[in-house]
């Protein structure tokens, strides 16, 4: 930020000010992401009894807002300064200054997403994706003044400024898009995919068929509840069995996982899709084979309802 600063002060161009306020940016947000991934790694209390991952959300949905604020102040001060130009100077010095900050920038963040996808963070991947923008805009801020060095156009400073703004802007909105849907619960598709398409690779014969399926993220846990269709002649030792297995192999093969499963006991519609060979009380033999898929699982009904 500092570098950047004496960058602008140096040059007096907007285009160098875009970077420079972004940084202002970065700061205050990765301030706040520090802070959220300490909270979100507390463990579970009375007043939080899912965890506190959900701060995540609402961190990423900060960094966004502060960005779409930098972008909006980029912006009118750029179109002021298209009708009101003032003189700049030192351009290739500047882009030598603002080209070693992105690649500064741009290691850090690709190191820093790489750790959140690892740890399942969001905070981290989109603490890390805001630096990678900066570094983006840096490479175009770096081209810019090398142009308008050259070119001696010098409302191309003001003009530049604005559509790296509006590129500020777009990732503003992505990343408060995706906090709002992470806070409204809005399904994962990714990872409900991943989950799903393990069971059904995985699955054993005495699962008959799994659905209502539906899953939370908070941090980086993910919580699932769903109901599991098993044999009716089952004790509560063998059910029990079951559902940990469920348990266990998600949490081994995916990520970290609490599920709540609700078992149902079959029902003689089901035999013409069970798996379960020497069924003592199958009605019917097996006729189809069900892949299980995010559309059969989710929605709150066996198979032949």
């Amino acid at each position: 930020m500092m570098a950047k600063f004496g960058a602008y002060f140096l040059t007096a161009s907007n285009f160098v000010l875009t970077d420079a306020a972004e940084s202002i940016v970065n700061i205050f947000a990765s301030s706040f992401a520090f802070f959220s991934i300490y909270l979100s790694s507390r463990p579970r209390d009375e007043n939080h009894p899912y965890g506190h991952g959900k701060v995540e959300f609402f961190s990423v949905f900060i960094e966004g807002a502060l960005i779409g604020i930098a972008g909006i102040i980029i912006i009118f001060k750029s179109a002021y300064n298209i009708f009101y130009p003032h003189e700049i100077s030192e351009l290739i010095t500047g882009a030598i200054i603002i080209g070693c900050t992105g690649i500064v920038n741009g290691g850090l963040g690709h190191y820093i997403v790489r750790k959140g996808k690892q740890l399942r963070s969001i905070t981290l991947e989109a603490d890390g994706k805001h630096l990678i923008t900066d570094m983006v805009t840096s490479v175009g801020l770096v081209v810019g003044l090398l142009l308008i060095h050259f070119t001696k156009i010098t409302w191309l400073d003001s003009a530049l400024s604005i559509l790296v703004a509006l590129y500020i802007l777009f990732s503003s909105y992505k990343l408060i898009r995706r906090s709002v849907s992470g806070l409204m619960d809005e399904t994962d598709f990714a990872v409900v995919t991943e989950v799903i398409s393990v069971l059904d690779k995985k699955r054993r014969d005495a699962w008959i068929d799994m659905h209502n399926f539906r899953a939370q993220k908070y941090g980086n846990e993910l919580h699932i509840d769903c109901h599991l269709t098993l044999p009716n002649y089952y004790d509560l030792n063998q059910v029990h069995n079951e559902v940990t297995l469920v348990d266990r192999l998600i949490n081994s093969e995916v990520t970290t996982t609490e599920l709540f499963i609700h078992t149902d006991p079959c029902v003689p519609q089901c035999c013409h899709y069970c798996r379960m060979p020497n069924c003592p009380i199958r009605s019917e033999a097996k006729s189809e084979e069900i892949t299980w898929t995010m559309d059969k699982v989710i929605r709150n009904k066996k198979y032949f309802e």
